[in-house]
Parts: C-alpha cells; sequence; structure tokens
C-alpha cells in the first residue's frame, strides 16, 4: 500500500506541473503587449504635440512671409477651382446675361457658345478644351473652325456649356454655336460661313432599335428548318 500511495503521489505532482508551466507565457505575453499599446498611445502624443507646436511657429511668421505661404497654397489649389472662377468672373450673371450667346446642336448634344472678345482661349463645362477633349486634335480643330475661316482665331475667347452625347457630337455642336454667334456680331460673316457649310446643322442621329432585331436592321440568321 505504501508503494501505491507514493506512485499516486509522483503522478499528481507531473500533473500539476502542466498548469503552472501554461500559466507562465499567458502572463509573459500580456506583459509584451502593453508595452506596445503604450508605445502607440506615445507616438501618437509626440504627433499632436509636433502639429500644436507648428501652428504657433506658422502662426509668428512675418506679415510678408504669410502672404508667400498663402499664394503657395493658392498655386497648389486644383487648376479646375481656378478656370472656374476665372469663368464666372468673365462672365457676371451666367450664360445668360451675355450679349453674344448661340446654340450649337449634333446627334444629342446641346451646346451653349459665348462669345467675348480675347486671346482665343476655349473653355468647355468650366474646364480648359484641351483637357476636356482630352488632346484630340480633330475635336479641338471643331471649336476654331468658324473662328480661322473668318481669320477671328486670336480676337475671341469662347465659352462653352454643353451636355449629351460623345465628346465628338459635342465638339461639331460647339463648331455650329460659334458659327451662329459669329452671324450675330456681323451679318456679313454669314457669307463666308455659309459657303463652307458651317450654318447647316447635321440632322443625322443613330436609328433606334427595333424589336426583334439585334440593332436597327441588322436581324437574326434566318433558318427554313
Amino acid at each position: 500500500m505504501a508503494l501505491s500511495v507514493s506512485s499516486l503521489a509522483a503522478a499528481l505532482s507531473h500533473l500539476s506541473l502542466p498548469s503552472t508551466s501554461t500559466s507562465k507565457p499567458h502572463q509573459a505575453s500580456l506583459l509584451r503587449l502593453r508595452p506596445s499599446t503604450s508605445s502607440r498611445t506615445v507616438s501618437l502624443a509626440l504627433r499632436a504635440s509636433a502639429a500644436e507646436a507648428a501652428e504657433p511657429a506658422e502662426a509668428g511668421l512675418p506679415a510678408e512671409e504669410v502672404v508667400a505661404v498663402e499664394e503657395e497654397a493658392e498655386e497648389d489649389a486644383p487648376l479646375g477651382i481656378a478656370l472656374r472662377k476665372y469663368v464666372k468672373q468673365r462672365l457676371p450673371g451666367g450664360f445668360a446675361a451675355q450679349r453674344i450667346t448661340a446654340t450649337g446642336r449634333r446627334k444629342t448634344a446641346i451646346a451653349r457658345v459665348v462669345l467675348q472678345e480675347g486671346t482665343g482661349k476655349v473653355f468647355i463645362n468650366f474646364r480648359d478644351a484641351k483637357e476636356y477633349l482630352q488632346g484630340n486634335p480633330m475635336w479641338m480643330e471643331y471649336c476654331k473652325v468658324p473662328l480661322v475661316t473668318l481669320g477671328f482665331e486670336n480676337n475671341y475667347d469662347v465659352f462653352v456649356k454643353v451636355h449629351g452625347g460623345g465628346l465628338s457630337g459635342q465638339a461639331q455642336a460647339i463648331c455650329l454655336g460659334v458659327a451662329r454667334a459669329l452671324v450675330k456680331i456681323s451679318t456679313a460673316n454669314k457669307v463666308p460661313l455659309r459657303s463652307e457649310g458651317l450654318l447647316t446643322r447635321d440632322t443625322r442621329i443613330v436609328e433606334r432599335k427595333k424589336a426583334g432585331l439585334k440593332k436597327a436592321r441588322k436581324r437574326p440568321q434566318f433558318s427554313k428548318r
């Protein structure tokens, strides 16, 4: 019986060892996690203090340096915002309040055009024409064909609001709108523009798809059997 008691005591001692050994790694892991969270809070506090320190430094600058910083910020502003402000300054009261206006159409595109004396710049939907038309030389040429025909390519600035259709149709709608606006400036411009076909509205549009067909006129293949 003594041997059996000693063997049981030895077995119980072996069983108690894993419980003590498993508790230590958990404590160690918890101790390792705590410094990492504290380091994050310390780094965030350092960043916040650095930002707060930068604000008084800028506030203490002389007036000339402050103006220089503001000018640099304006230069870094998006170009689209500057162009929008410029167009609104040139068109007080909006497109409808201008004297020389005309409307051009092509396919499903509708363009409202305003002409003002200038240096030949073209703005479409408050953006530069080259950027709006993706640098396509043919579409850019459409916008200036009426001006080039009369030799006014450097005499007028063109402001356009256009919607509907694609870029090709919009460019041709702008061409018609510019030609009509030039006729409003002087009726003498009508003859050369008419001879070049720039005052004729192109009425061609995409024919609608029909029911039972693949496209406007394309039919499915006929099968006799």
